[in-house]
């Protein structure tokens, strides 16, 4: 009778330590939902990990941002921005296809809008929570290289110091957001930190 009794208040301590968890990770994954719905990433994937490979998906990419920057000129909103990049992604494609025949390059290239789990990763002034945002994805080639990405809506990776706030703001998120990925504290750290376990455990359990 002691040892059931025991069992019970096991079974009870770890029901209440999974719903915590559950509830937790349900809050985390709609903190990072709200911020990701925000922002349009930039993803461009190199044919290998060879020198050349990785220099030339630099130029790609230095070309991708000069086509986009004016298109998104502006705008207020990621759907309006993934609206204008659909609209334009033939001509986005190209643009990037002329990096590669400058370099007398075959490579296939293929450019598109989707959305894709991404890491935590830190930039010049701010940095991103792991979690699935959209994406303007160039791959180049067989696509087994390296990656680069960054944000190219609203235009975090083309703005530098104090205007990156700003950026945000302008790109429709909120101060809170914006705090979340500028500030160098505790709390942003541990935000973070619980985020990527988030992630990680859903992808561990398939949910």
């Amino acid at each position: 009778m002691n040892i059931r009794y025991r069992l019970k208040r096991w079974e009870i301590a770890l029901g209440a330590g999974l719903l915590l968890a559950v509830l937790a990770g349900a809050f985390l994954e709609q903190t990072g939902r709200a911020l990701s719905d925000n922002l349009l990433r930039l993803h461009v994937v190199a044919h290998s990990d060879g020198a050349s490979d990785q220099a030339l998906k630099l130029l790609v990419r230095d070309q991708v941002l000069e086509t986009v920057t004016p298109l998104l000129s502006g705008v207020q909103t990621t759907e309006d921005a993934a609206r204008i990049l659909t609209r334009h992604m033939d001509d986005i494609e190209k643009e990037a296809r002329t990096v590669l025949l400058a370099h007398d390059c075959s490579y296939p290239l293929r450019a598109g809008l989707e959305r894709i789990g991404f890491p935590t990763k830190n930039y010049d002034g701010f940095a991103l929570p792991a979690g699935t945002y959209n994406a303007l994805t160039i791959e180049i080639g067989e696509n087994k290289g390296q990656n680069w990405w960054c944000v190219v809506f609203p235009p975090l990776c083309m703005t530098a110091g104090e205007s990156i706030a700003h950026t945000a703001k302008g790109g429709g998120l909120t101060d809170g957001q914006v705090g979340l990925i500028t500030e160098d504290t505790e709390t942003y750290v541990f935000t973070f930190k619980c985020l990527e376990w988030w992630e990680n455990l859903k992808g561990f359990f398939g949910w």
